[in-house]
């Protein structure tokens, strides 16, 4: 498994790197990265586990070992956390599913071709 907390810690530096050669990019980020704090109407920890949810679904290392931080800094569980990676688990499922609906259609599309 990954050091997670050393791993951060590097990600942030390269994340840094790119900043000072890329400063409108990394501001467009943080732009939206922050943009859910202004109204606060879900909280800092619903939007961590939701954070945590799609990184999962979009398999973001980097995703991972920072919102896992900020989740437990905003008082996150294990147990809340797990449940999160549930709605994901389930989401790739159906998401799986959904494609898999699409292959017999196209099935259904060449045979009748």
């Amino acid at each position: 498994m990954l050091d997670w907390k050393n791993y951060r810690k590097q990600l942030v530096a390269r994340i840094g790197e790119i900043g000072a050669s890329s400063p409108d990019t990394l501001a467009g980020y943080q732009t939206l990265s922050k943009a859910g704090n202004k109204h606060n109407l879900l909280g800092a920890k619903t939007r961590e586990l939701i954070a945590l949810a799609v990184a999962v679904t979009t398999r973001c290392d980097g995703c991972i070992t920072v919102h896992v931080a900020e989740a437990l800094k905003h008082g996150a569980t294990q147990e809340e956390i797990t449940e999160a990676l549930g709605v994901a688990v389930a989401l790739n499922a159906g998401a799986a599913m959904v494609y898999s609906a699409r292959v017999i259609d196209a099935v259904k599309s060449h045979e009748a071709a």
